[in-house]
């Protein structure tokens, strides 16, 4: 079965506080479903982007910035990577993923499947 990559891209400043014990639980309830149905491979948050660094390549020259970025809004806050039948399964529990969190949180996952070989 494809794997699929859900790129969780968050509003930083939405998330300083970090997730309510309320949406943990969610979360955690909806983790579990998605093991148990054999989706769900591996998932994890990401530190701020204070305590991030860049590479970038470009015109055969690297650079290094170490965060915060201040042009940054909206962030790569985690991952998810999900085993799925095809890109519709995984679009499904996607927006299962979403409709965990409040309200006042803007989300969104972009995604992608992963190219094997």
């Amino acid at each position: 079965m494809p794997r699929y990559l859900s790129l969780i891209r968050i509003e930083e400043n939405d998330a300083l506080d970090g997730p309510s014990p309320e949406l943990m639980q969610r979360m955690e309830k909806l983790m579990e479903e998605m093991t148990k149905a054999g989706v769900l491979l591996d998932t994890a948050g990401l530190a701020p982007t204070a305590e991030g660094t860049r590479v970038h390549y470009e015109g055969g020259q690297l650079s290094v910035t170490d965060g915060p970025f201040t042009e940054s809004k909206e962030v790569i806050g985690g991952y998810a990577l999900l085993q799925a039948k095809d890109k519709a399964e995984a679009i499904e529990w996607t927006k299962r993923f979403l409709k965990v969190h409040e309200e006042h949180w803007t989300v969104t996952c972009e995604v992608r499947e992963v190219m094997e070989g």
